[in-house]
């Protein structure tokens, strides 16, 4: 049974957290759409290659998690992502998560989904990498991948996304800004199944 006992969401403890609110950047090294943050759902036609050669890492499992259906739940420590369902059971994924200084806990909900999202790269990593654009259209080269889920919660935005990635082998490690990413096979089954209000739960 995974401890649900979570602390009440410390964004400030991730590092340059308030310098990428003051700036309208996200924290992810993959960014996300900084302009459309009045839409719920972003749909966008594009054809579906989603690297099949990669297999999915989806599994039914008896849920851990004790939380109700249609709550997501992702265990940071063992870098999974489940989402509760009916009788008992859960969808496990495994995800890609904050490296160190950058991962964070608590409570918050599905604000927002996006079909192929485009990136609008941060302010600091722009800095760091004048190469980039300051918009990338969505697209298989896009380091959001097929799909994102925004993550609000009391406040607002927390500028942290559940989404898909095109560097598959990040799954299983602790690489991103405080994202959680799945392959893009996982993050299209996990879009189909999660609504906008669903709620997150990150230990």
């Amino acid at each position: 049974m995974l401890k649900m006992h979570v602390s009440k969401i410390n964004l400030l403890a991730v590092a340059g957290f308030a310098t990428l609110i003051a700036t309208g950047a996200q924290a992810f090294d993959g960014g996300s759409p900084g302009g459309l943050m009045n839409r719920q759902i972003q749909p966008v036609s594009l054809p579906t290659d989603l690297r099949r050669d990669v297999q999915p890492t989806r599994t039914l499992v008896d849920d851990p998690t004790g939380e109700r259906a249609g709550t997501i739940t992702i265990d940071t420590k063992n870098r999974y992502l489940y989402l509760s369902m009916a009788d008992g059971k859960a969808m496990r994924y495994e995800v890609g998560v904050g490296r160190d200084g950058f991962a964070w806990s608590g409570r918050a909900r599905i604000g927002r989904r996006a079909e192929w999202p485009s990136w609008t790269p941060p302010a600091a990593m722009r800095l760091r990498r004048p190469d980039l654009p300051r918009v990338m259209e969505g697209g298989l080269a896009n380091p959001l991948g097929a799909r994102a889920m925004y993550l609000y919660n009391g406040h607002g935005d927390t500028m942290f996304r559940i989404h898909g990635t095109n560097e598959p082998d990040t799954i299983g490690r602790a690489v991103s800004s405080g994202c959680i990413r799945l392959l893009n096979d996982d993050i299209v089954d996990l879009y189909e199944r999660v609504k906008v209000g669903a709620p997150v739960v990150v230990l």
